[in-house]
């Protein structure tokens, strides 16, 4: 394994940015724009970036589901079948990420991640639901399947800002109030994640003891930031992703097309 620091520093610069991602994940998605880009910036080749990002997502994910679920903020007749496409459609992506060379991957992350990053830092809070009458039960079961399996597809392959995605569709689509569709996205974005932590680590893409020391962290930031959501509602850290953002797509160009040399 090469990493651009020695172990000690890698899980000193890696592990508060997993704090802070899963913090702002379990509050409103988009997590995954920090989590991704930190292990590559460490040095993680970006396979097992992709597989020890999953396997720590997939932690902090089932505290923040539980969390909600002990909220009641779950409606579970759209999550279940909604978790049911995810693990399909996370299969599939997941698939075609590994079967995919590293440098078709880091052309998709450079060019997907900041699409991804300024669509999730301007949505400006439209993921409130408005007074609208509600959906069948059919209804939300069939569109939550494919909701599933759609974004579980995106989720495998890339990730990040499925948790988002996942937000808007359950309250413009499905009409559900907004903490109520946040425990959704959650449920639907852990199916997401077991299923493309399983096939990572199957294929031996998966740096165990990085994932779990990281994962430590997820469990800390999800619990702290689902708790605010059930307390306060969705609260938003904008300029807080902007400029991690930033930085982190910088060292990802320079670190994967070798723009120093």
């Amino acid at each position: 394994m090469i990493m651009l620091y020695p172990y000690g520093i890698t899980l000193l610069v890696l592990c508060p940015l997993i704090f802070f991602a899963s913090f702002v994940d379990a509050v409103a998605g988009g997590g995954g724009l920090i989590s991704l880009p930190a292990f590559i910036f460490v040095g993680i080749p970006i396979h097992n970036a992709y597989g020890t990002n999953k396997f720590q997502a997939s932690l902090g994910t089932a505290v923040a589901v539980t969390n909600y679920v002990r909220g009641r903020c779950v409606d579970y007749k759209a999550a279940i079948p909604g978790s049911m496409g995810a693990l399909l459609g996370s299969w599939l992506g997941t698939r075609l990420a590994i079967a995919l060379s590293p440098r078709v991957l880091q052309i998709s992350l450079v060019g997907i991640l900041p699409v991804v990053g300024v669509f999730v830092l301007l949505r400006r809070g439209r993921e409130e639901s408005r007074e609208t009458p509600p959906r069948s039960n059919r209804f939300k079961l069939i569109v939550s399947f494919f909701i599933g399996l759609v974004f579980g597809c995106y989720d495998g392959f890339f990730g990040p800002g499925t948790g988002t995605f996942l937000i808007l569709l359950y309250c413009g689509l499905a009409r559900i109030e907004a903490r109520t569709a946040a425990g959704n996205a959650k449920l639907v974005n852990l199916a997401s994640n077991i299923s493309a932590a399983v096939l990572f680590f199957v294929h031996g893409k998966t740096l165990l003891p990085l994932a779990l020391a990281a994962g430590a962290f997820s469990i800390a930031g999800s619990y702290l930031g689902s708790g605010l959501v059930i307390k306060k509602g969705a609260g938003v850290i904008r300029l807080f992703i902007l400029a991690v953002l930033g930085l982190l797509l910088i060292r990802v160009v320079l670190n994967n097309f070798n723009i120093w040399n």
